[in-house]
């Protein structure tokens, strides 16, 4: 049997598919009950204000979404933050900004590297030609 800690209530249990114990996920779907609700009657509601007429925090329900409890298609103003900067997006874990960011600095760190090669690979040829040439003296 696999034990571990329950990350919202800090309780032993035994962990199975779930990451969090019995008790806590019982209140994960009374939380997503809540949200479901308010969304069917309030469509145009924007996470803010879902968090704040819920109690559900943000981070909670960004998870619904993410795991397709929520639909972001019957919710036309509900977005949730970045990963990385916050702003609010509607698809994907970053916004374009941070996502551009990331592919430039990917690619910045790439080219680092195979300028460090490059620079190896003309040093070693550089250091055998001296050897070479030392060895005809």
């Amino acid at each position: 049997m696999n034990l571990d800690n329950c990350p919202r209530c800090g309780k032993l249990f035994a962990k199975n598919i779930r990451d969090v114990c019995q008790v806590c996920l019982r209140d994960i779907d009374k939380e997503y009950e809540k949200c479901a609700t308010y969304l069917r009657e309030n469509k145009g509601a924007m996470i803010t204000e879902l968090s704040d007429q819920t109690g559900v925090s943000i981070r909670q329900i960004t998870k619904f979404i993410r795991e397709g409890r929520i639909s972001m298609m019957d919710a036309p103003n509900l977005s949730y933050p970045c990963e990385s900067c916050g702003v609010l997006i509607r698809e994907s874990h970053l916004c374009d900004a941070c996502r551009k960011r990331l592919t430039k600095d990917t690619r910045r760190m790439l080219d680092d590297e195979q300028t460090k090669k490059d620079t190896e690979t003309t040093n070693a040829a550089e250091i055998y030609k001296g050897i070479e040439r030392y060895k005809k003296l």
